[in-house]
């Protein structure tokens, strides 16, 4: 691929989505009430105030379920194709877990685990 098509191809999606979001802009209905502007969870309403601070440890407890989450899904095209990518495949998937083994242990230490 030459650097005029990825350069293209760059500007027609800068493009799209400036077309998209200027098209939702225009075309989206404005009523605001003051039942839109409510913090909405799950059907139930909100006790005290909608807008407070949460712990760091939440986000970070989200975080590393995202991250080992998505580490899963790299294992299952490769365990389908195992077979046929031999030994080498198997010695990778390893050196994979290791690194993610690591990872846990490194959360682990910190703490990262623990819901308080």
């Amino acid at each position: 691929m030459n650097s005029e098509a990825l350069i293209l191809f760059f500007i027609a999606g800068i493009i799209m989505v400036g077309a998209g979001m200027l098209a939702s802009d225009l075309l989206a209905p404005k009523r605001k009430n003051a039942v839109k502007e409510e913090a909405y969870e799950c059907g139930i309403p909100t006790e005290g105030p909608s807008w407070m601070q949460f712990k760091v440890g939440y986000y970070l407890f989200a975080i590393l379920f995202l991250i080992f989450d998505v580490e899963t899904v790299f294992v299952f095209p490769w365990a389908v194709v195992m077979k046929e990518l031999g030994m080498v495949a198997f010695i990778e998937i390893l050196i994979f877990f290791f690194i993610l083994g690591l990872g846990l242990i490194y959360a682990w230490k910190k703490n990262a685990l623990k819901w308080e």
